[in-house]
C-alpha cells in the first residue's frame, strides 16, 4: 500500500468515525466464509455497517479525529473489524445474538455517545443501553400516565370539579 493510498483510508476512517455516534471494536478472526456471510447479512439487516480495518491506519484515524477516545486504542490488536451504527445498541445485539450459534465476534470495545467500553465483559451492559427512540417512548409514556389519570377522572367524577377532586384525591391515597 502506497502512503498516498495509507494517507486516503486514514481520511476515510477519520471522517467515518466523525459521522458516527457509536462505534464497536470487535474480532471476527477465524470466522469461516459461511460464518462472516451470515454476520455481514445480520449487520446489514440491523442497519449497521461492519468493515475490517488495519489497526495502525484506525489508531492514527482515531489520533486525527476530533474525538477523545480514551482507551479506546489500547484494544487495537490482532484482527479488528469496526461496526458503525445510528443505534448505540444494536452491534450488541448482533454480536450476542450470533454468539449463540459461534464463539466470535469478540468484543474488543465500543465508543458510545462519547463514553469508551472496554472488553469482552461489557457486552450485556451495552445490549441493556437505550436508545435515543426507546427513552423517548418511556418518556412519553410516563407523561402520558398522569393525563390517563385526569381523563379517567373526569369521566368517573360526573364532569364536575368537587367529583374530579374526589376522584383523584381517592387515587392519591
Amino acid at each position: 500500500m502506497t502512503r498516498e493510498e495509507k494517507s486516503q483510508v486514514i481520511e476515510e476512517l477519520t471522517t467515518q468515525l466523525a459521522d458516527n455516534a457509536n462505534i464497536y471494536l470487535t474480532d471476527i478472526s477465524g470466522l469461516n466464509a459461511v460464518a462472516t456471510s451470515n454476520l455481514r447479512r445480520a449487520c446489514f439487516k440491523a442497519g449497521i455497517q461492519l468493515a475490517v480495518v488495519k489497526n495502525t491506519l484506525l489508531e492514527k484515524a482515531m489520533e486525527t479525529s476530533d474525538r477523545e477516545f480514551g482507551e479506546l486504542p489500547s484494544v487495537l490488536k490482532g484482527n479488528t473489524s469496526v461496526m458503525y451504527s445510528e443505534t448505540g445498541n444494536a452491534p450488541a445485539k448482533v454480536i450476542k445474538a450470533f454468539r449463540k450459534k459461534s464463539e466470535k465476534p469478540l468484543l474488543k470495545g465500543a465508543f458510545i455517545e462519547e463514553a469508551v467500553y472496554l472488553g469482552d465483559d461489557q457486552l450485556d451492559m451495552l445490549v441493556d443501553i437505550k436508545s435515543k427512540e426507546e427513552l423517548i417512548g418511556e418518556i412519553v409514556g410516563l407523561l402520558q400516565s398522569p393525563a390517563k389519570n385526569v381523563i379517567s377522572a373526569l369521566k368517573s367524577g360526573g364532569s364536575t370539579i368537587a367529583g374530579i377532586i374526589k376522584t383523584l384525591s381517592e387515587k392519591e391515597g
